[in-house]
């Protein structure tokens, strides 16, 4: 009989200790994939925010090249605007001298 309690009792023991591991090992398991579920987040936060960086990066390069092409459009315009009023008036005062 007392061995049989010895035995019962050592069993219940072996299975407590077992149940205790297996959730100490799916605590640690369930943690350890936590950790790697924020860690993806952060990363694919980290790589979005890059991505947007990027293209705010390029708007603002393209924003400054549309201006820059825009000043030099309009500079180009008067330019030739001023040769233009310059043909005039040699063509006018050309036409004065003739006539």
């Amino acid at each position: 009989m007392i061995v049989m309690v010895m035995v019962v009792v050592l069993v219940i023991v072996m299975l407590i200790m077992v149940i205790v591991v297996v959730m100490v090992v799916v605590m640690v398991v369930v943690m350890v994939v936590m950790i790697l579920i924020v860690l993806m987040v952060v990363v694919i936060l980290v790589v979005v925010a890059m991505i947007v960086v990027e293209m705010v990066m390029e708007m603002v390069v393209m924003v400054v090249l549309a201006v820059n092409a825009a000043v030099v459009v309009v500079m180009v315009i008067e330019v030739v605007l001023v040769v233009m009023v310059v043909l005039v008036m040699m063509v006018v005062l050309v036409m004065v001298v003739v006539m």
